[in-house]
């Protein structure tokens, strides 16, 4: 199957019961500015490429949100809690993004599609979210083109560090995707600008 653009992607979601569930629960929780991300969408879309009848396990689920006004860690233990509660066979992990950008060593984040503008690979850069009506709203600040693609590659905010670059580097050595998506293709970041 193949996927063009950013409607696919909804569609795809929209059809996957499993996807749905997972965005019905976290939109109970009402929290600000949330949206389910990363993986949860990445490998759905490399899944469906690879024309995989079966979803691949994922680590975890990442639900994130962005509240200032309350940047207690336990805060979003309590939340992962109640998700786990709702659906206890989902890997929750709940992030609050006002925060992240301490764990992230960055300026603070202003939202959570800034947040995940800032992830480590364009193809990861992506979130989920239901609006009002419960239809399915797509996040992609760094585009879809990469994802689609399967092509792996650093986002500007990791692309521009040194630093970074090192955890991209040895994020992606650890991750092994080419091993579970053999069409994926780790692009070489141009290290021509990155010592500048």
């Amino acid at each position: 199957m193949s996927i063009h653009n950013e409607e696919d992607i909804i569609r795809l979601v929209r059809e996957d019961k499993w996807m749905m569930e997972v965005l019905s629960a976290a939109k109970m929780l009402q929290l600000p500015d949330w949206w389910v991300c990363a993986g949860f969408i990445r490998s759905k879309i490399w899944d469906v490429l690879h024309g995989y009848p079966q979803r691949t396990a994922t680590p975890d689920v990442d639900v994130i949100y962005f509240d200032a006004s309350n940047l207690d860690e336990a805060v979003e233990k309590k939340l992962e809690a109640e998700l786990r509660a709702l659906n206890p066979t989902v890997p929750w992990s709940v992030k609050n993004e006002a925060r992240m950008h301490l764990i992230d060593h960055a300026l603070p984040y202003t939202s959570s599609v800034d947040a995940i503008s800032k992830f480590p690979e364009t193809a990861t850069a992506l979130g989920l979210t239901l609006n009002h009506h419960y239809n399915v709203v797509l996040a992609a600040p760094c585009g879809i083109d990469d994802v689609i693609h399967m092509e792996v590659k650093p986002t500007p905010f990791f692309a521009g560090s040194n630093e970074k670059m090192k955890h991209y580097e040895s994020r992606i050595a650890n991750k092994n995707w080419q091993q579970i998506w053999p069409l994926v293709r780790i692009v070489e970041p141009e290290r021509s600008n990155r010592f500048e």
